[in-house]
């Protein structure tokens, strides 16, 4: 099950840096994350600040 990214996202880029399968695409105003390449680690959820991550 893939990670999902809400409307909170701020584009801080934190799971971006964090995200160890480059599963976070950047975008504006928000990210959002390719499921096929996300590995279900939550590094991502656990890295955000707004809280803004969690499970599909």
């Amino acid at each position: 099950m893939a990670y999902k990214i809400s409307e909170a996202c701020t584009a801080c880029g934190t799971c971006f840096d964090t995200c160890p399968s480059e599963a976070i695409i950047k975008g504006d105003p928000h990210y959002s994350i390719d499921a096929e390449k996300c590995i279900d680690c939550a590094a991502c959820e656990s890295s955000c600040p707004e809280k803004a991550i969690s499970p599909a």
